[in-house]
């Protein structure tokens, strides 16, 4: 199947339903506090993908310029919000499977966009779209899941968090993860800065229009992913994409000080937001 085609096809990102009972509880409080709201949206793709997707639309005059989620709570009203969430938990629970784990994909997803948003802040580059770009790199993912078979498959050669995923994915169909991603935030109208990003993070210093974002989510990636992967010291070392760390002058030391303390994980039986 053609990226094209891919992207014709319909496809309704599953939210986390914790922070969906979470969201509609405090938005249905008098006086919701802003702060949780952002707090909850930002832990879940899918609904930080559908408010940026609403604040970036040609209504508010706005488009390709809202780069995260308290941008987006700032232009949209608190009710559109609440009917956003609603609207998301309408839609059928994602079906984990052995290969594919969802709320590890979550858990994931939030932590290399904490990672990137760290970065971004070391690089002084804008630490909203960094955190966004984190959170919905792998929604391309899910996509390629739900509308190509083939996509499935490569799981027997690289399972869907695995650190060469992108590698096997771009070798057999020609595209990866990260650009489908790219190529939905382009469909939703999303700034200039995230689509680049995207579509750049596998090998972000290979072509000519060098974005320093695209090294960030590249790492922030690779750091995200390591972590799943329990690496040894030594297999971080060795697997760490020190030519990109170089161009952006940095160094693995200085990556994993970046490192975001997520104290939820901190106390047993306590889970993300």
């Amino acid at each position: 199947m053609e990226p094209t085609a891919l992207l014709s096809s319909r496809f309704v990102m599953p939210s986390r339903p914790r922070a969906l009972a979470l969201l509609l509880l405090e938005l249905g409080r008098p006086e919701p506090d802003l702060r949780r709201v952002d707090q909850l949206v930002s832990s879940d793709p899918a609904l930080a993908m559908r408010l940026l997707q609403a604040a970036n639309a040609n209504y508010f005059k706005l488009t390709g310029q809202i780069h995260g989620v308290s941008e987006a709570l700032a232009v949209l009203r608190l009710g559109q919000v609440q009917a956003m969430v609603a609207s998301a938990a309408a839609v059928p629970a994602y079906q984990s499977s052995p290969d594919f784990d969802i709320t590890q994909f979550w858990a994931y997803s939030l932590d290399c966009a904490k990672m990137a948003r760290s970065l971004a802040g070391l690089l002084r580059l804008n630490q909203q779209a960094a955190f966004t770009c984190g959170l919905i790199h792998g929604v391309g993912e899910l996509a390629m899941r739900a509308g190509m078979q083939q996509a499935v498959a490569l799981d027997a050669k690289a399972r869907p968090l695995d650190l060469k995923r992108s590698r096997v994915e771009r070798r057999a169909l020609g595209f990866c993860f990260t650009e489908v991603s790219a190529w939905l935030s382009r469909q939703w109208h999303l700034p200039t800065l995230i689509h680049d990003a995207l579509l750049f993070a596998h090998d972000p210093f290979h072509h000519e229009s060098h974005e320093p974002m695209a090294g960030v989510v590249h790492l922030a990636v690779w750091r995200a992913r390591a972590r799943q992967a329990r690496l040894s010291e030594n297999a971080m070392t060795v697997s760490f994409p020190s030519l990109v760390a170089e161009v952006m002058g940095l160094d693995i030391d200085l990556v994993l000080q970046q490192d975001p303390i997520d104290w939820s994980l901190q106390e047993p039986g306590r889970s993300l937001l």
